[in-house]
């Protein structure tokens, strides 16, 4: 058993895919017009095989609170492993991007956690 697909709710499916691929460097795996939405995932340049990213629409009635109550508790939606968290930090910045959380080493991982722009946290992460 492997991951194939997990999602990150998102408030419009454009912007996430232009900051999912042009800032943070995914790259399109599917875009398959749904009518209302989008079937959009995005993968790791490095593994494009891998697990896939559903850039999945924030409409259902129980998504706002739940994203909300994360974003509130500072608590990331998703987890991406980097080589090294403050060069991506340093290149992130340099692109705009807003962190919540400079990196910090946590027992076996150094961390940094920025918002997507799209209603979500988002933590980096780099193993020791």
């Amino acid at each position: 058993m492997r991951i194939y697909i997990t999602s990150v709710f998102v408030d419009d499916q454009q912007k996430a895919l232009d900051f999912y691929t042009g800032v943070l460097g995914f790259t399109t795996k599917h875009d398959v017009d749904l009518g209302a939405a989008r079937w959009l995932t995005v993968v790791s340049p490095e593994d494009p095989a891998g697990a896939e990213l559903l850039l999945e629409p924030d409409g259902h009635p129980a998504v706002k609170p739940y994203k909300d109550a994360l974003v509130g508790d500072g608590i990331p939606a998703a987890s991406f492993q980097v080589a090294d968290v403050y060069g991506e930090y340093e290149r992130l910045r340099g692109l705009g991007v807003r962190f919540t959380q400079q990196p910090m080493e946590a027992g076996p991982v150094t961390t940094a956690v920025f918002d997507d722009t799209c209603g979500n946290l988002i933590q980096l992460v780099t193993p020791a």
